[in-house]
């Protein structure tokens, strides 16, 4: 069975929401390694929105063929190979395959995602 799922994210969005609550949306969201690498780059806003849109995906995906009732963006993992390149690690869930694919151009970031059983 293959799922997808899509996921659009309008960066000023991420940006106010880190600038408002700070931590406690990152650490609501993101993994301690995700927000080592986001925070890695000059303009980390654009990095987090990016991980933020593939999460989104990735639980489309899952929601949409009923693979999961539920499940928290913080156990959906966004990881950079040395290429730059995302994949994914999904807490607590085994057998599937998840690709994720991630772009970002000035205002927007956006995720596609395909899981496999």
């Amino acid at each position: 069975m293959i799922s997808i799922g899509t996921d659009i994210v309008k960066i000023s969005r991420i940006k106010a929401l880190i600038n408002q609550k700070k931590e406690i949306f990152l650490h609501k969201i993101f993994t301690e390694e995700e927000i080592l690498y986001c925070n890695s780059y000059s303009k980390p806003e654009i990095h987090f929105s990016g991980k933020y849109a593939a999460k989104e995906a990735v639980k489309k995906a899952l929601l949409s063929n009923s693979l999961i009732d539920k499940i928290s963006l913080k156990d959906i993992k966004i990881f950079n190979k040395n290429n730059k390149a995302p994949y994914v690690v999904i807490e607590k869930m085994t057998g599937l395959s998840c690709n994720v694919s991630v772009s970002h151009e000035q205002e927007y970031a956006v995720a596609f995602a395909i899981i496999d059983k």
